[in-house]
């Protein structure tokens, strides 16, 4: 896929935290970036049982932080390096980065979805994964409040409202069944995150760095950056 560059970063000796003067990334950041590269590499060969269990492990490590305090938005997507370089996110960006981890790994995106749910006893809408292992199959759900894998089935506490994938955009039922509506044109953000990702596989060091500056204007975050 064109947003994947996988950039397999040279860790520096040590335990500086000095930015590396030719790209201006932190040795956390890049260790961190590398571990999730070197994750996604490995990630070729398995199946897709551990695909899913590593990519949810993988991802659920992260610190769990509002669009709010964390984007000074209030509904942002992040992308996945945004994501894995800030150190946070929330629901949504949790679930995005599960995905594009799993079909960066190659597993075949009509098997994943991203399902918004109503959160019952949070009372709140929420995101997660959906694994598909064949169309009409009851899906398993990879999700950051309950960081075990599931079958929808057992997720009482979830209650699906629509699904969509790079292919399509479904409503769904309690029942697991689901309708096709649509293609997912329709949903900017997602159109948004996805142009966001085209960006950064055109220059992938750059915006690494600059995403370390996430908390500041990104007027200067840029002039922290080679």
């Amino acid at each position: 896929m064109k947003w994947l560059v996988v950039l397999i970063l040279a860790l520096l000796a040590g335990c500086s935290s000095s930015p590396r003067i030719d790209t201006g990334i932190s040795p956390e950041i890049e260790a961190r970036v590398a571990s999730w590269n070197q994750l996604i590499a490995n990630g070729q060969h398995w199946s897709d049982q551990r695909r899913l269990e590593a990519a949810n492990d993988f991802v659920n490590q992260l610190v769990f932080v509002d669009d709010i305090k964390h984007w000074k938005q209030q509904d942002y997507w992040a992308t996945p390096l945004q994501t894995i370089v800030s150190g946070g996110g929330d629901c949504e960006d949790f679930s995005l980065a599960k995905y594009f981890t799993l079909t960066g790994m190659g597993m075949d995106e009509d098997k994943l979805r991203l399902t918004y749910v109503k959160a019952l006893q949070l009372n709140q809408a929420h995101m997660v994964v959906s694994y598909y292992e064949s169309p009409k199959a009851v899906p398993l759900v990879l999700d950051n409040l309950n960081t075990h894998i599931q079958p929808a089935s057992q997720r009482d506490d979830l209650y699906p409202v629509y699904s969509f994938n790079a292919a399509g955009l479904w409503l769904n039922k309690r029942n697991h069944d689901s309708h096709f509506v649509d293609n997912a044109e329709r949903i900017s953000l997602w159109q948004s995150l996805l142009k966001s990702m085209d960006v950064e596989a055109a220059d992938t060091e750059t915006m690494i760095c600059r995403y370390q500056y996430y908390d500041l204007p990104a007027s200067e975050a840029r002039t922290r950056c080679p």
